[in-house]
């Protein structure tokens, strides 16, 4: 959380600065930036982007169930 907001604020403020007052490392900053997302996340985000789909194609009508129904059914 602490990195995330240091990369959303990177244009405004220094990040050795914001990294100081966080009391996080720079070098874990930078690290962290480079590292690519996890299995779990990956497959979170593809996840959600069929949920998503799901539900704009129900016409934004269908609750939680009908969704996870849909998902099983497509594998």
């Amino acid at each position: 959380m602490r990195y995330a907001f240091v990369a959303e604020h990177r244009g405004q403020f220094s990040v050795r600065a914001m990294c100081r007052c966080l009391r996080i490392q720079p070098s874990g900053f930078y690290a962290w930036l480079k590292a690519p997302l996890s299995q779990r996340a990956q497959e979170d985000r593809r996840q959600t982007e069929l949920l998503r789909k799901a539900w704009a194609e129900s016409g934004k009508v269908f609750g939680y169930r009908k969704l996870h129904d849909d998902l099983v059914e497509q594998g």
